[in-house]
């Protein structure tokens, strides 16, 4: 495919990576030479300096010839006027990166697609749906439901509390003997590895498992985690990701939100009077006490600043709440998180490029997601006829040593896959892979 995006930040980078794993023919604008720098270093694709907002710039990227046009830029108006002016020069679809979450009302009769806009994508609106699902799975710092919930995938941090630590995974089998769950990834410090059956779990590793349903209650038992309970969340920061947060969470949970900021915190007010809204610095430890720190279950640092966050989700765990997700930007932001043990990392461009990246693959990948801090990659299939997949049993199959299927679903059941499983025409087949194996793994589904 012939792609070309507009805006060569977070987003458009990340976008532009997972394309360039795919050897893709990118084409990139942007007015930030540094931006661009970065993608001349470390990607395989153009680079064009210009407003892309301009017809004569489009054209210089050739976008009749674009088959995706993706505007990512920091403006949502620039990101409607550069997909609509796309579509009017040639290309075939356009993706709009939008900040007004109203734009997916459909009360308001709008249809974008007249307007030459096929999709419309909010990374705030991702983040807050992602946090939103992990508040009510606390026990886990990733989680994501395949198929209705019929596969999950659980990511967990070891530790002393962990009945798998110090053993290999040979030696846990005992523990899950209907084979309800099967850890198909870990990140050890600095590394993400496929495991194996000589791999040993070891405090301080997160752990992510395929698991059916049933599975999920056994994996909380073996971590430790079967007393965790959350009805009392605070919120730091009212931004976007905040506000679309606190309003999905307060019709199932107490919700305090702390805002420095008097008008954001009348305007939330307004919108949402069914949670609490305290005018404050959240790094105040002093307002943290009055309002019941100690007391909250859960605690969510989404401010615009991802050092403010890590630092307020890390004093939130010395008052001793249990769940702490932070929203970072940079793989930066995810090492220093990680080492200091907050649970859970909120990037959401990273998100929106993985969505993104999802429509782009829509057909045989049914789901896909990129998890912070973790270098590699969650793939949903679905298997056709003649498929090589289904060829023969996984066992002997050549399956790439840097890629793993966790699990399938078929005729709504699900399946953990192990090595004499065969796919079908029809599976649903979930697949943890490292980045470098996606196209080889892509090859099984052709």
């Amino acid at each position: 495919m012939r792609i070309l995006i507009a805006g060569a930040g977070e987003v458009g980078y990340h976008v532009a990576k997972l394309l360039d794993n795919e050897k893709q023919n990118i084409f990139i604008i942007d007015e930030n030479q540094h931006h661009l720098d970065r993608i001349d270093t470390n990607l395989d694709a153009v680079t064009i300096k210009g407003d892309a907002t301009s017809p004569e710039v489009l054209l210089q990227g050739e976008v009749s010839k674009a088959d995706l046009l993706i505007s990512v830029t920091s403006s949502q108006a620039n990101n409607l006027n550069i997909a609509m002016l796309g579509k009017k020069l040639g290309a075939k679809k356009t993706i709009a990166r939008i900040s007004n979450i109203a734009y997916f009302d459909r009360k308001f009769g709008i249809d974008f697609k007249e307007m030459g806009i096929d999709k419309l994508i909010s990374p705030e609106m991702l983040a807050a749906e992602e946090i939103y699902s992990l508040v009510k799975q606390p026990y886990f710092t990733n989680y994501m439901a395949f198929d209705n919930g019929l596969l999950h995938l659980a990511g967990i941090r070891l530790d002393d509390r962990c009945l798998l630590s110090g053993k290999f995974i040979t030696e846990t089998e005992h523990l899950n003997p209907d084979r309800s769950f099967l850890p198909v990834a870990i990140r050890k410090v600095k590394d993400t590895i496929i495991p194996r059956g000589d791999t040993k779990f070891e405090i301080g590793d997160y752990v992510y498992f395929i698991s059916k349903p049933e599975g999920l209650d056994r994996i909380i038992h073996l971590t430790g985690r079967d007393e965790m309970k959350v009805r009392n969340v605070m919120i730091m920061g009212g931004s976007r990701v905040g506000r679309h947060t606190a309003r999905m969470l307060s019709s199932n949970y107490k919700v305090k939100l702390i805002e420095l900021d008097e008008k954001r915190c009348f305007d939330i007010s307004d919108e949402q009077p069914n949670i609490m809204v305290i005018r404050g610095d959240g790094r105040d430890t002093d307002l943290l006490e009055e309002e019941s720190i100690r007391e909250m279950d859960a605690f969510l640092s989404v401010t615009g600043n991802p050092a403010t966050n890590i630092m307020a989700c890390l004093t939130a765990k010395n008052y001793g709440v249990e769940k702490t997700i932070a929203l970072v930007e940079t793989g930066d932001d995810v090492q220093i998180s990680k080492a200091i043990g907050i649970d859970t990392l909120i990037n959401k461009k990273l998100i929106a490029a993985s969505n993104i990246f999802q429509y782009i693959r829509q057909g045989k990948v049914l789901n896909m997601s990129g998890l912070v801090g973790m270098n590699a990659e969650l793939l949903e299939f679905e298997v056709s006829k003649g498929d090589p997949i289904t060829r023969a049993p996984l066992k002997e199959l050549k399956f790439p040593k840097g890629a793993l299927i966790g699990g399938a679903v078929r005729n709504h059941e699900a399946i953990i896959t192990l090595g004499n499983f065969q796919a079908q025409p029809g599976d649903h087949i979930v697949v943890f892979s490292l980045p470098h194996c996606i196209q080889q793994v892509e090859k099984f589904f052709r």
